[in-house]
């Protein structure tokens, strides 16, 4: 029999479940979608029935095709800011969960701005007033539920993102880790614990908060689940950023990360100091290990592998993403063209929602594939401008970058990415980096590996790029680019 960790993923489209052996070696995973509900425009809803059927589904899928495994513990891993209320007493959802992508708080938000609270909040979260985080979602519940808010003062309901959902479910235990908590707007990511002055301005009572945990830590036991034993320790919780931070090993002030999926995030670890950022990036809390925090700055951009989707579905000069690398090696460059892949406007360091996308350089010797490098290559160019912002803000230069997602796949974008930046870019062995981090985490609650250092030693790279570019090249390059982003 096989000692493995279960590492549960929970995104926002499906539920992974992931068993890692000691050796870092993944015996067996099983991915589980589920729906997205979307009852207005600008509204998104999960039902937490259909993501618990999904995890369920996906565990058992996992453990059947491993065959004859011992789980030593269990880490959790989310779609971050995505919340819900239940009863404490029946553990039923008084309402959908409201995804991230939700905006339906999106007047309120610009009220608290108007009326001059963004300075303060920015202050205590790091983050910025927008719909897009936690706590102005469970004031609308609070506020639309009826009797939710009575409730909830008098300490009958539990809030939490879904992570402390699953702790719930899995062993009964009513806590979230400070990765999930400092995504809420209701957390003092200095003092670690919840902000009585945040929990005023947004009407949430402490009553019906999760207790703060480390990330690696035991919360407690399976119990009566059915397609799991009883007594496994749930031992690991992570945001899902901050878990593929994690996965990474990205330990060391300066090392950095980058998910490319349908957008992409960018992690800077900055080490034992919440560093403000002066360039649109935001603040977070990585992890806290034995009580001791590390923190990160985090930008991300609304679109990166959505670019070759548009090639695919939107201009039709591919028919599967697969095809974008070998048409983009057809030519030699991008024969002068620029792409802005502000589809859905741009994200840090810029945050100009009006902005859009943008071809420049077209000619009459402009073909498909010049269009197809030079997509890669604008996915590139802004999580560049993404990382200059981070080595300014933390005041340290970028130690290297490493790389997962679908879209790290790419070999020739990840080439472009170290040429661009002039560092060196490290492609794990396992790209399911935000599900490592969570088994991880778990495995360093229980004992399953040692400490951070034996999570270093055994992580393993499958590939590095290193800078080929000339510098007079690159600065080409940023020059085209910055000019691009300018019109756009």
């Amino acid at each position: 029999m096989k000692d493995v960790v279960l590492a549960i993923d929970q995104g926002t489209t499906g539920s992974t479940a992931l068993l890692l052996d000691q050796d870092v070696q993944v015996v067996a995973a099983r991915n589980v979608e589920f729906a997205n509900h979307y009852p207005e425009p600008g509204q998104v809803e999960h039902d937490p029935a259909e993501i618990w059927a999904s995890i369920e589904a996906a565990v058992t899928g996992a453990l059947a095709d491993a065959g004859d495994v011992a789980i030593r513990a269990i880490g959790i891993t989310n779609q971050r800011e995505t919340s819900l209320f239940w009863d404490r007493r029946t553990g039923t959802p008084i309402h959908r969960a409201l995804v991230w992508q939700d905006r339906r708080t999106a007047d309120f938000c610009r009220q608290l701005k108007a009326d001059g609270h963004e300075p303060r909040v920015r202050e205590l979260t790091g983050l910025v007033l927008d719909p897009y985080f936690s706590g102005t979602k469970a004031r609308w519940m609070l506020d639309h539920v009826p009797g939710a808010r009575a409730a909830a003062e008098a300490g009958d309901l539990a809030f939490g993102t879904i992570d402390a959902w699953l702790a719930w479910k899995l062993c009964g235990a009513h806590a979230t880790d400070p990765s999930n908590a400092s995504r809420t707007l209701l957390f003092d990511i200095h003092r670690l614990d919840w902000s009585d002055e945040l929990l005023e301005l947004f009407g949430v009572p402490r009553a019906c908060l999760p207790r703060i945990c480390d990330n690696a830590e035991v919360l407690g036991h399976t119990r009566g689940l059915g397609f799991l034993p009883d007594g496994i320790p749930v031992a690991g919780m992570a945001g899902d950023q901050q878990s593929a931070l994690f996965g990474q090993a990205c330990f060391a002030p300066g090392t950095a990360k980058c998910t490319y999926g349908t957008g992409a995030f960018v992690l800077m670890n900055t080490g034992a100091e919440a560093r403000p950022s002066s360039n649109g990036l935001l603040t977070t809390v990585a992890w806290r290990l034995g009580g001791k925090a590390s923190y990160a700055l985090e930008g991300s951009a609304f679109i990166a592998g959505a670019a070759v989707q548009w090639l695919r579905d939107g201009l039709r000069i591919i028919e599967s993403a697969s095809e974008v690398e070998a048409l983009a090696r057809s030519v030699p460059d991008s024969g002068g063209v620029v792409f802005v892949p502000a589809l859905a406007g741009l994200g840090a360091p810029h945050w100009r929602p009006d902005a859009r996308g943008l071809l420049a350089g077209i000619t009459g010797g402009t073909t498909r594939a010049h269009v197809a490098r030079a997509v890669l290559e604008g996915i590139a160019l802004q999580i560049g401008d993404i990382l200059r912002a981070m080595e300014e803000d933390a005041g340290t230069p970028l130690a290297g970058l490493k790389v997962d997602g679908g879209a790290a796949r790419n070999d020739l974008l990840m080439q472009f990415q170290a040429d661009i930046l002039g560092v060196r870019c490290v492609r794990p062995t396992v790209l399911e980096t935000t599900a490592l981090g969570a088994a991880f985490l778990a495995g360093l609650g229980v004992g399953f590996w040692d400490d951070q250092r034996r999570v270093s030693e055994v992580w393993t790279e499958d590939r590095r790029f290193s800078p080929t570019m000339a510098d007079d090249a690159r600065a080409a390059h940023l020059a085209a680019w910055a000019r691009a982003v300018e019109r756009a």
